[in-house]
């Protein structure tokens, strides 16, 4: 036996293999069938494609404005959420984006920051058309130019 460790696991299937056919030739002259090999798959299971460059939510967006905003300001987390009448933890999880705050929560977290509702969602879909730009910058050629028309405007519905 040699020491030598593959990076292969083997494959053990779940449910009973078919029965084995004879090692005799059937009755129409065709010889039996081998057994197969295990199948070999490299540990951590089977490589997975790349994944697609995922798009920012629009909770993410918002959230990186609002602790930018604070943060310039040079404001604590806590002056901030007392100043809006949020919970610290509230406020926290809105700026990394893990809470999908309504528009309440939003204008009073604005308002903390000094800045408007409209001030805020203007400054968060700026870094959308940002982020937006520069991927279709990356997943396009450059002796493509785009024939398509810009779309810088901003829709919200409820």
């Amino acid at each position: 036996m040699s020491d030598h460790v593959t990076d292969e696991a083997r494959v053990i299937p779940l449910r009973p293999a078919a029965p084995e056919p004879s090692r005799t030739p059937s009755a129409a002259g065709a010889p039996a069938r081998a057994p197969r090999p295990p199948v070999l798959v490299p540990r951590g299971g089977p490589a997975a494609p790349a994944p697609a460059a995922k798009e920012p939510l629009w909770r993410d967006l918002v959230g990186d404005v609002l602790r930018r905003e604070r943060l310039a300001q040079e404001r604590t987390l806590k002056d901030v959420a007392d100043a809006a009448r949020i919970s610290m933890p509230y406020l926290s999880e809105v700026e990394r984006g893990r809470k999908e705050a309504s528009s309440e929560v939003l204008a009073a977290a604005a308002r903390a920051l000094g800045l408007g509702l409209t001030e805020l969602l203007s400054l968060a879909q700026r870094e959308l058309t940002r982020h937006t730009r520069a991927e279709s910058v990356r997943g396009r050629s450059a002796a493509a130019p785009s024939s398509a028309p810009r779309r810088d405007g901003m829709c919200l519905a409820a």
